[in-house]
């Protein structure tokens, strides 16, 4: 859906195109994967809708912070981009957008989201400085650790304690477990799309879980999948969810079964699409949580 409002603007502004291509908002699967959780923790915090307020807020901060994430990674690997196949046509890899420019337009998104993270509570605002230093220090971690999908699924799953800040004004022992299965799920699919680049990050340099699990990547793929399944299960239990929360597991699992034959033979092209799937997965859980308040 967001694709679709932002295709018409990229055709009528060449210039406009440079901007939304450096936020990735012509490619939303990354909105998709940070706003799923959020959403979970939203209901979960709040035992069904929350404040429209609240939703609307971090519906907003999801977008505004994963294209702040989008511009400061393409910051940091302004000199490794053009070496790699996916990446070479970047706005800041052709010099189509500057450096000086690049962080503007972080610096502006960072700020937006601040504005909107004021209008909830001491506490959100608090986490917020965390989300923030998350999501600028993950681009930098790939020079120099094989985690960097580590820190990404600490800062995609940041939103979640915050969520439950907002809400329900309180950081409840069971929202951990939410925020492990995000970060588990995270490194998971994030790998599948490392494996995607592994012969060029290799070239030129660049660390992942994909080139450290090297042969071993789908079984370690294939762990933390079922990890991911096991802390959702639990949370289930703590929250005392019902049957449609449940299917909604079941749909993941399906769909975590599809990626592991999709990246049997590490195609590049397969393993990209296993991580598109990704999406399904986090939004059949999301029904899954609705569903429960909706027609418990």
């Amino acid at each position: 859906m967001l694709g679709l409002l932002i295709k018409p603007i990229a055709r009528l502004n060449p210039r406009a195109n440079d901007y939304i291509q450096l936020m990735r908002l012509d490619r939303p699967i990354g909105t998709y994967l940070l706003l799923w959780p959020t959403l979970w923790a939203l209901w979960l915090a709040a035992e069904g809708v929350p404040d429209i307020s609240t939703l609307v807020i971090f519906v907003l901060g999801v977008i505004l912070m994963r294209a702040a994430g989008c511009v400061i990674n393409d910051y940091a690997d302004r000199d490794f981009d053009g070496h790699v196949q996916r990446t070479r046509e970047r706005p800041l890899a052709t010099g189509r957008i500057t450096e000086r420019q690049a962080l503007l337009t972080f610096a502006i998104l960072v700020g937006l989201s601040g504005l909107l993270v004021l209008f909830t509570n001491a506490l959100t605002i608090k986490l917020a400085f965390v989300g923030v230093a998350l999501a600028a220090i993950y681009p930098f971690c790939k020079r120099f650790t094989f985690y960097p999908q580590v820190i990404l699924g600490a800062a995609f799953s940041w939103a979640i304690p915050m969520a439950f800040a907002a809400q329900a004004e309180a950081l409840p022992i069971p929202l951990w477990l939410v925020f492990l299965a995000n970060l588990l799920w995270t490194v998971a699919y994030d790998t599948e799309y490392a494996m995607c680049d592994r012969e060029d990050d290799l070239r030129i340099g660049i660390k992942s879980t994909a080139i450290l699990f090297g042969d071993a990547d789908k079984l370690i793929i294939g762990l933390l999948q079922g990890l991911t399944l096991v802390c959702l299960l639990l949370v289930g239990l703590r929250f005392e969810l019902g049957l449609y929360y449940y299917l909604g597991l079941l749909g993941m699992t399906l769909g975590f079964a599809w990626q592991q034959w999709l990246i049997r033979d590490r195609d590049r092209n397969a393993c990209l699409n296993a991580f598109l799937a990704n999406h399904w997965a986090g939004m059949l859980v999301f029904i899954g949580i609705a569903l429960n308040y909706w027609l418990a």
